[in-house]
């Protein structure tokens, strides 16, 4: 959730306390993001500004004086005893960007989920009061599923500008697929199956995280669902292009935003919680 551009005009609904460390995390969040952003000078430079990041984090969290994203982060982990394990592997996460650009399997890349999707939802379970692993399962599997399919979005375009691959290669190689065959403009059959495999792969997660909207207070439920229904409604705009994602990025589009808005709103009204 961390990338989700929905993030930060989300929990409108909530309380403004809530709100408010809601938003410090969202600026936490994209200011470690930008700091390991591939338009930096250098994978070496950036692994530099990553280290002295959370050097100036952990201070402030010691209570030395800090500024800005770190200060408020710093405020929201006092404020709600926040553990800072998904702080930590936020970071890490844009050290690993440094450092790798391919994945050998599925688990690697659940992996690298780990760090880079599921520790923003940690982060606002622990602003909502919440601990318990079972809320946790949820809410990693709903973040990792939205980022897998994020990443099914745009694989042209993450080859193509940051010479980025994120299908594993184990699962490359047992459909017979290329790095060059993800460079064409249309699919092959072979990408197309593949695709759906690793689309079916997120559905499954963000199926499993569905649950999670009934674990938490109304007034952040409908949040909740909203997510699981956006990640849910771009496998489908995935499935009605026949998994071709390199010809055209897809998008549920205006009317499907509309209808996520609608169903989530429904769903609650009716009582579906």
């Amino acid at each position: 959730m961390a990338r989700d551009e929905n993030f930060p005009v989300a929990f409108l609904l909530a309380p403004r306390a809530v709100r408010a460390d809601m938003a410090a995390l969202y600026d936490f969040c994209r200011a470690t993001d930008d700091l390991g952003d591939e338009g930096a000078d250098g994978p070496a430079t950036r692994l530099e500004a990553l280290d002295a990041w959370q050097e100036e984090f952990l201070g402030a969290v010691d209570g030395r004086e800090a500024r800005g994203p770190l200060a408020g982060a710093a405020g929201v982990i006092a404020r709600r005893r926040l553990p800072l394990d998904p702080f930590l592997r936020l970071i890490e996460a844009n050290r690993m960007d440094q450092r790798r650009t391919r994945w050998d399997t599925h688990a690697d890349l659940l992996e690298y989920c780990r760090h880079s999707a599921t520790p923003v939802g940690e982060m606002v379970l622990g602003v909502l009061g919440y601990r318990d692993a079972w809320r946790i399962g949820l809410s990693d599997a709903t973040c990792a599923g939205l980022q897998l399919v994020n990443f099914w979005q745009d694989i042209a375009r993450d080859l193509r500008d940051r010479d980025r691959v994120y299908l594993p290669r184990e699962a490359m190689e047992r459909y017979g697929v290329a790095e060059d065959d993800l460079r064409r403009p249309v699919a092959s059959p072979a990408v197309r199956a593949l695709v759906a495999e690793q689309v079916g792969l997120a559905r499954g997660l963000l199926v499993a995280g569905l649950p999670l909207h009934r674990l938490v207070p109304r007034r952040v439920a409908l949040d909740m669902r909203m997510f699981s229904i956006a990640g849910l409604a771009l496998c489908d705009a995935i499935a009605r292009q026949d998994h071709d994602t390199l010809a055209r990025r897809p998008a549920p589009g205006a009317l499907g935003r509309a209808r996520i808005a609608a169903t989530g709103i429904r769903m609650l009204a009716a009582g579906a919680r």
